[in-house]
């Protein structure tokens, strides 16, 4: 094919009229469904230590099986990095927020200011923003604030929360801008192996010392519950949901994939309300309209 600009945006518009994205939408939401189930047996970070090793026990023998190909030994680092910013600082953060009594609503307020961080930081990797673009950030934020503004609390909200949900929103927003630049394009299975290794050395350290993790991890409670929020959160959000996300990253700009989450406050909310019985109302309709508004500005091509 030639290389023309229509040859270039073509698969990128096709790529978010494709079930992917919303896919993408769906299992990422269900993160925050995940720690509602799983946070009441297992302190956080060991929860993420278990389910960073849950991942890895899946794909390293997968990866050994197929005989994946490995990346070259400078990739690899790229690759270990981006994986501490977008798994470990990310999920320690908001996990970490929520354990403190930050509100879901609240939290995912916070990261939702991921994509107009990445559209200010766009420039650094070569990427332009148009102005379109930035009215659909504008709306999309707007929707994210409609939707959650019912939920926020803020009697009794420690600085600490706060700080570590805003950890979460740099780690994140960082993680995607530096695997878009410095390793867009790795094989799957074993570029998950290396994130994902990577992150559990970090945090095994951290969860035995601020948690007292020991080797029969005894602070855990091994109830159904607890047992199946761990097996989703293994495949259907560690696992699914990361592959889609790195599919995304090759294949768009970055500021077009993170805009994709202004969709989860609201299909959190939607979660929450089926499987809860939590409040969603006509202002959080109206705000779920505005944030998918947002997004189709943005990661819609001109003709």
């Amino acid at each position: 094919m030639p290389n023309t600009p229509n040859a270039v945006s073509a698969p990128r518009h096709a790529s978010f009229l494709s079930p992917i994205p919303m896919f993408f939408v769906l299992l990422w939401s269900s993160g925050f469904i995940v720690a509602k189930f799983g946070l009441p047996y297992a302190p956080p970070l060991t929860f993420i230590l278990l389910r960073f090793i849950g991942v890895l026990a899946v794909l390293v023998p997968l990866v050994l099986l197929l005989r994946a190909p490995w990346p070259e030994k400078n990739q690899i680092g790229h690759i270990a990095v981006a994986g501490l910013l977008v798994q470990a600082g990310y999920l320690i953060g908001v996990w970490c927020a929520i354990k403190q009594g930050m509100p879901a609503g609240l939290s995912a307020l916070i990261v939702g200011m991921q994509p107009i961080l990445t559209a200010f930081a766009a420039p650094l990797i070569g990427e332009k923003v148009l102005p379109r673009q930035w009215l659909g950030l504008i709306f999309g934020i707007g929707g994210v604030a409609l939707v959650v503004a019912a939920k926020i609390q803020l009697v009794g909200l420690s600085l600490s929360a706060i700080l570590l949900c805003v950890l979460a929103l740099v780690s994140i927003t960082c993680g995607t801008l530096y695997q878009k630049h410095h390793c867009p394009r790795f094989d799957l299975r074993v570029g998950t192996v290396i994130q994902f290794a990577a992150s559990a050395i970090l945090v095994l350290p951290l969860a035995i010392i601020f948690e007292n993790l020991g080797p029969d991890f005894a602070a855990v409670q091994w109830t159904p519950r607890f047992i199946g929020a761990m097996l989703w959160a293994i495949f259907g959000v560690s696992i699914c949901a990361i592959f889609l996300l790195f599919a995304l990253i090759r294949r768009n700009d970055a500021t077009q994939v993170t805009s994709l989450l202004y969709l989860t406050p609201p299909t959190t909310a939607i979660m929450a309300w089926l499987m809860f019985g939590e409040a969603f109302n006509a202002l959080g309709m109206a705000g779920m309209l505005l944030a998918v508004t947002g997004v189709v500005f943005v990661v819609k091509k001109p003709k």
